[in-house]
């Protein structure tokens, strides 16, 4: 089969990674890709958002699969736009990727189905949200309505931090459109926790838990993230969380979506906090995290391939799929700077040594190739992975791995998946 992968960050990698694994996979291709991705697949400079050049690509190819990795062209339709042209594309359609692509609506989804989830109160104009955060309690939770990159939510400690969130989203466009409409929810406290699950809005097969660390700096300081590491299993997500998640979380949001007519197909991400209350849901994604992704696959047995043809033709009840039993452990390099301003173009080296350590894997997100040398073209670079018989030895595995890299103000956190509690 000639498969197209559209993304080109850490987890596009890992699903390139995976589908090479299959035995049906003859051809890969990834739009964009990048530097690590460029070693197992055919990169192609296209925009993961422009939605008519990927399809008039995959169209003109003849390829046989598109798997859609990211969440805006998931949200911009390049499924629907795909299927509209006759061709298979693995990922929801525009209706159902809605979930992650407004706050406003997943949180109004969860309230009419009873699914466990923070109180919250909407707005779309900044003095009314201001007044109601000058009566409320403190730590609040802001969110922008739409996709930020994963950096669109803040935790404000006291009304001076909130008014400015709220004021820089609304009136100042810190996150262009996503932030013209804000959820602003009650604070919960727990241990975090994510599962993605496959559906194809019969069947839904949670994978494996995880755990990712969305803070820049160690002991979960600094600013927001797209995630600076992970790690799986969960250190917390037993049998019997689990069977509550199910029942109260995970097959109820598939029904919801069914009965809204709004069938998901795809990966559902659930992004979980373990509160004195219960498990209640944080945040859904309509596609595979990142970097949870990079520390699930690689416990995953199962072919992906197979996985995914399953949930398109909804037999996804028919699929065997199997886990490791071993923990794997993700570590992200970063850019100095990072979150914020960075700098690129930057030199890699000692990913070859990394990977000659036992059950390394090195996923790259912002690389790209420069004549023979790799570089840095992004804020997160590489996903240093390791998997190993237990959350202790994949930790310290991953670790002797990371060390073995270097780039000019490359920085990490040193304490993915320490915390005993997580």
């Amino acid at each position: 089969m000639k498969v197209l992968v559209v993304g080109g960050g850490g987890r596009e990698h890992a699903i390139c990674w995976k589908l090479r694994q299959s035995p049906r996979v003859t051809e890969l291709i990834c739009a964009p890709g990048n530097g690590g991705i460029a070693k197992i697949a055919v990169c192609v400079p296209i925009k993961a958002t422009d939605v008519k050049a990927i399809a008039d690509f995959a169209e003109k190819e003849k390829i046989d699969l598109t798997v859609v990795a990211p969440d805006d062209p998931l949200v911009m339709g390049l499924v629907d736009e795909l299927e509209s042209r006759g061709l298979r594309a693995f990922g929801p359609r525009a209706n159902a990727a809605i979930i992650e692509g407004s706050k406003v609506f997943s949180k109004e989804l969860m309230k009419k189905y009873g699914i466990p989830t923070a109180g919250y109160e909407v707005f779309t104009e900044a003095d009314k949200a201001v007044e109601y955060l000058r009566r409320g309690s403190f730590p609040a939770v802001i969110k922008a309505e739409g996709l930020a990159l994963g950096k669109g939510v803040i935790i404000a400690r006291d009304f001076a931090e909130a008014e400015t969130a709220v004021r820089e989203m609304m009136e100042g466009g810190k996150f262009g459109d996503a932030g013209k409409r804000v959820v602003i929810e009650d604070f919960l406290t727990g241990p975090e926790i994510s599962v993605l699950a496959f559906t194809d809005g019969k069947t839904l097969r949670p994978m494996v838990s995880a755990q990712d660390h969305k803070r820049a700096l160690d002991n979960d300081q600094g600013l927001n993230t797209g995630g600076m590491g992970a790690f799986s299993p969960s250190r917390i997500y037993d049998e019997k969380m689990a069977d509550e998640c199910m029942n109260n979380i995970f097959l109820p949001t598939m029904r919801a979506m069914n009965a809204e007519g709004r069938t998901f197909k795809g990966v559902l991400y659930f992004g979980l906090m373990s509160t004195k209350d219960g498990v209640k849901v944080i945040e859904y994604n309509c596609r595979f995290g990142d970097p949870e992704t990079q520390a699930v696959l690689p416990r995953l047995k199962g072919d992906l391939l197979e996985i995914f043809e399953a949930i398109i033709d909804e037999r996804l009840d028919e699929v065997d799929i199997g886990w490791k039993d071993e923990a794997c452990v993700c570590v992200v390099a970063a850019s100095g700077g990072y979150p914020e301003k960075y700098e690129t173009g930057k030199e890699i080296t000692g990913i070859e040594a990394a990977e000659s350590l036992d059950n390394i894997t090195v996923f790259h997100a912002g690389t790209k190739l420069d004549g023979d040398k790799l570089v840095t073209s992004g804020g997160r670079v590489l996903g240093v992975t390791a998997l190993a018989p237990d959350l202790d030895s994949a930790i310290k595995r991953a670790y002797e791995g990371i060390e073995k890299v270097r780039f000019d103000k490359m920085h990490y956190r040193r304490d993915i998946g320490i915390k005993k509690n997580q």
